[in-house]
């Protein structure tokens, strides 16, 4: 991180030979470091705090004064573990909880390398540096499923490079765990780059046991944010990672992971928190950093410790404590003044010096940005007259065959196997006459193969839907109705990526998503929050029974979690690792 002050300035500024650009007057400061609250004085100059105590400091015509009596200086709140494409994108999720008070995201690269590669990502990052507040970056090693040709697009000589960046401050969480505990080289020898390079490696290890978590922690892995009880986040602590709390929409975990510290009393200056991606109705409701303080709080944790974890703890394992984390002299000029210690939401952002948002308003622009030109990769190469096939949506199945393995969903995002006899017509399974069974099809963006699956209690009453809105951006088609599911696939098609709902021969729900398949091009958040709470509000009328379709969608076609996946390669089996139903080259499929 660079300021623009020098330090010469910021001593003169500190010894009054210099006038303060910003006098932050009568507060009381969160000092995070010694954990007291301080009747002090804060001075800025440009980008950079110069002065913190008891005494006036110089000022001149130009000095903007703010009277925080009766308020708290707090230093900005900081998201370690962010994922800027959950419908929104950089610039709209920065619009929004910039004013909430959160003024570090680190973010997750994943979506934006598969469909950029290195050299667009590069060109992307250097345009955001425009964005109010601190956006940084971890870069993904691994997709969150393999796919011909997944080693050469994660190549070590682009992702090495990438980690010379200086807005990427480490590597994003490798999902496939087991990668790291069969100590795959490629994985091993880019952490030990990382590493060299002083950055970060995050992690990801759900359903890890103890021991196995043992290997992953001697892999390199530096933090892991997927504890879903108090033992194994104090397991994780124990090991020596960094703890990153989890409350989010798919997890909202803390009531839970959160009695480590109101119940095991554990010492929390490793401990930091996370949203961990939540869709965009959440941050609407909860909040983002804000909403974890907030409710750590009501959980038992004592303040002075829940801001910590939203503030210095987070800088100092992501290793920038020098710049952010704290209110103190030649730190960044990244300030709140919350009116109370109960809600956490600012009345006055301060980022770099400079007032950003007041009552919950952005008072700053932010860059209008031309999405598309970082993408190298075609939202779809081939003719959409090739989703007419209905076949592409059949399951492959013959009278002579026991079962079919079907996909019961039992949570949003797990799965397991369930073997059903069905009836059999032309060649396929007939799901005619059961209720709550779906059809699913994952047809590659280029047209080159689909994999099929059966499905139950994904939704009851869904004729077609079609989302390029999951782990791997290919078309994604689910319904019980193959005629509905092609007009949503065909309509996604035209798009250039989204998400679209047919009942009968009706669009009744269509989100455009045509910046890499995941994310609106508006910079609206707004946009966001209504695209999302109309999806889940379709979906749930049509039997979906579950909180958050956006995390079910996306995870259905990764293949690290337990159950059945519908995933490149086939229907996989995790647990067995076992493919049930090889992909089917689509030129076969429709000679059919």
């Amino acid at each position: 991180m660079r300021q623009k002050a020098s330090r010469s300035e910021l001593i003169e500024v500190a010894q009054g030979r210099r006038p303060a650009d910003l006098i932050i007057k009568n507060g009381t400061v969160i000092n995070v470091y010694s954990g007291e609250l301080l009747k002090q004085n804060v001075a800025v100059y440009q980008d950079s705090i110069a002065y913190v105590g008891e005494r006036d400091v110089l000022s001149d015509e130009h000095t903007k004064i703010i009277d925080a009596e009766e308020m708290y200086v707090s230093p900005g709140f900081i998201e370690p573990h962010a994922h800027p494409w959950v419908i929104y994108n950089p610039v709209s999720m920065t619009r929004k909880v910039l004013p909430l008070g959160t003024t570090t995201t680190v973010n997750d690269n994943l979506f934006f390398y598969l469909h950029m590669g290195a050299a667009g990502f590069k060109k992307m990052v250097k345009d955001l540096k425009d964005l109010p507040g601190n956006f940084l970056w971890l870069v993904r090693l691994v997709s969150q499923a393999d796919f011909k040709g997944e080693r050469e697009w994660f190549n070590q000589k682009d992702v090495q490079e990438l980690l010379e960046l200086e807005e990427v401050v480490g590597t994003a969480e490798v999902t496939r765990w087991p990668l790291l505990y069969q100590a795959d080289s490629f994985l091993l020898d880019t952490i030990e780059v990382a590493k060299q390079k002083g950055k970060v490696v995050d992690g990801h290890t759900a359903g890890c046991s103890y021991e196995k978590l043992i290997s992953i922690a001697a892999s390199g892995v530096s933090a892991c944010h997927e504890a879903i009880t108090a033992k194994e986040a104090l397991d994780r602590l124990r090991l020596g990672m960094w703890t990153t709390l989890r409350n989010s929409s798919l997890r909202p975990d803390f009531p839970e992971v959160i009695k480590m510290i109101t119940e095991g009393k554990v010492s929390t200056h490793r401990i930091t928190m996370t949203t961990d991606g939540p869709h965009p109705g959440f941050i609407e409701k909860e909040g983002f950093v804000d909403g974890l303080i907030r409710r750590a709080v009501e959980l038992g944790v004592p303040v002075i410790n829940a801001l910590q974890m939203a503030t210095i703890n987070a800088a100092v394992y992501l290793r920038l404590d020098d710049y952010i984390g704290g209110i103190a002299p030649g730190k960044l000029a990244d300030i709140l003044l919350l009116p109370d210690l109960k809600y956490f939401r600012p009345d006055v952002v301060i980022s770099r010096g400079e007032v950003v948002a007041e009552q919950g308003n952005l008072l700053v622009s932010t860059p209008k940005l031309n999405w598309n030109q970082y993408v190298v990769r075609e939202p779809f190469a081939f003719s959409k007259q090739l989703l007419d096939d209905l076949n592409l949506y059949r399951y492959p199945y013959s009278s002579t065959e026991q079962t079919v393995p079907v996909a019961y969903f039992k949570s949003n995002v797990i799965t397991q196997r369930k073997d059903v006899k069905l009836p059999e017509a032309g060649g396929f399974a007939d799901i005619s006459g059961e209720e709550g069974l779906l059809y699913a099809s994952l047809i590659d963006r280029n047209g080159k193969w689909v994999s099929k699956a059966i499905l139950e209690r994904f939704a009851v009453h869904l004729d077609g839907m079609a989302s390029t809105y999951n782990t791997t951006t290919e078309l994604l088609v689910i319904g019980r109705n193959p005629k509905a599911m092609a007009q949503a696939a065909k309509r996604v098609h035209e798009l250039g990526g989204g998400i679209v709902i047919v009942d009968g021969e009706d669009i009744v729900v269509e989100i455009p998503l045509p910046f890499t398949g995941m994310m609106t091009d508006d910079s609206s958040f707004d946009q966001a929050v209504r695209y999302h709470d109309e999806l889940l509000a379709a979906v749930q009328q049509r039997g979906f029974p579950f909180h958050d379709i956006l995390y079910t969608l996306l995870f259905l076609t990764c293949d690290f979690l337990p159950g059945l996946r519908l995933i490149p390669f086939g229907l996989y089996d995790v647990k067995k690792n076992e493919m049930l139903l090889k992909a089917e080259p689509i030129k076969d499929q429709i000679a059919k």
